[in-house]
């Protein structure tokens, strides 16, 4: 019987993690693989976001249901992609009783002027933000809002829109994968 890593191009020896079930509790770096971001980044976000609640056994390690994982994907997307501030994030789940819907509009003039903000200020602190990887590839200096076209930022947000989308299907597709 031949090793199953060199049926899928493994180097012998090599260890095949078995696949969880799309129920199953994951670990903060198994989220964090998935959605692409820090784990210290998930474990701020608990401060901040009290809806998030990773399920804490013991030695503190932490357990995300998939309905954590969902709603830390939505976080993301309205951080992001969207430009949402944290505070316009809780906001929207206050309002929302606590959960996020999918047809939230996109940030106003003043959330995205927030948002800029708030990241200008993290970079103070840290030199680059904890984001998604492909939000990093985005250039890291940002005109001001006065020297952009207008066509060209709803053209911005319009592709922003359309590249979550595709990822977040791309995202779904793999996960129906064996």
């Amino acid at each position: 019987m031949s090793d199953p890593a060199d049926d899928v191009g493994m180097p012998a020896g090599a260890r095949v993690r078995p696949k969880k079930a799309p129920n199953a509790f994951r670990t903060i770096s198994e989220v964090a693989d998935e959605l692409h971001i820090p784990q210290h980044v998930l474990r701020f976000w608990e401060t901040k976001f009290p809806q998030v609640k990773p399920l804490k056994r013991g030695g503190g390690r932490r357990y995300y249901r998939p309905d954590d994982i969902a709603l830390l994907r939505r976080i993301s997307d309205l951080l992001y992609i969207q430009g949402y501030t944290i505070k316009g994030v809780q906001r929207l789940l206050r309002e929302g009783g606590g959960r996020l819907s999918d047809d939230i509009p996109p940030p106003s003039a003043d959330e995205l002027e927030a948002a800029e903000a708030e990241r200008t200020a993290a970079a103070a602190f840290e030199p680059e933000l904890p984001m998604p990887e492909l939000a990093r590839s985005a250039p890291q200096s940002t005109p001001s809002r006065s020297s952009v076209r207008p066509n060209a930022d709803s053209e911005t947000e319009r592709l922003r829109s359309v590249l979550a989308e595709t990822l977040r299907e791309l995202e779904a597709l793999r996960a129906l994968l064996p």
